[in-house]
């Protein structure tokens, strides 16, 4: 097992229950996000599979990826908005994506990168760097269990039911679960 670190600013957003009826018109707060160089290397080497250790390491990893898609298309602003990785129909692969952004950061030698993200990750989106994912039992109308059921489809309900059945602690310092599509 290899470890790396990100970094996610968390803003209170991210718990705040959603409350319109389409999840596409929940507003979605932006958060700054620290990637090393580092980071970059490890993932680019790593022939094993990349598992997220929490949600918001989840969504850091996939906006680095939508940053390597964004230095690919020649704009080179380290800020991921809402809706953007639902938008794009012809995407570069992980390692396309990675190398560009590990190119930008030889290019003006610099050893991390400072961005922000405002990705929202609800069904429908196709993960582009994340294999599993590591994460505690979240609340119903909350953008983090709709992260999970993108994450893992359908078989959500299943597992908040085992969950729920057994009396598993939610939130934060509750208990965890292991998630493997």
């Amino acid at each position: 097992v290899r470890l790396a670190f990100v970094t996610l600013h968390v803003g209170a957003g991210t718990f705040s229950p959603v409350k319109v009826k389409n999840v596409i018109d929940h507003p979605m707060h932006e958060e700054v996000i620290v990637i090393s160089k580092n980071l970059i290397l490890n993932l680019l080497d790593s022939t094993k599979r990349v598992i997220a250790v929490g949600t918001t390491s989840l969504r850091t990893l996939e906006s680095l990826y939508w940053y390597g898609v964004n230095i690919l298309q020649g704009n080179t602003k380290f800020r991921i908005q809402k809706l953007t990785p639902y938008k794009i129909h012809s995407l570069p692969n992980k390692t396309e994506a990675l190398s560009a952004v590990l190119s930008f950061m030889e290019k003006h030698k610099k050893s991390e990168i400072i961005g922000s993200t405002e990705i929202f990750i609800f069904p429908g989106y196709k993960f582009q760097i994340s294999a599993g994912l590591i994460t505690n039992f979240h609340l119903p109308k909350s953008t983090l269990i709709i992260l999970v059921a993108a994450f893992v489809g359908d078989n959500w309900k299943e597992i908040y039911q085992e969950a729920i059945t057994h009396k598993y602690r939610f939130l934060s310092y509750g208990d965890s679960s292991l998630l493997i599509p």
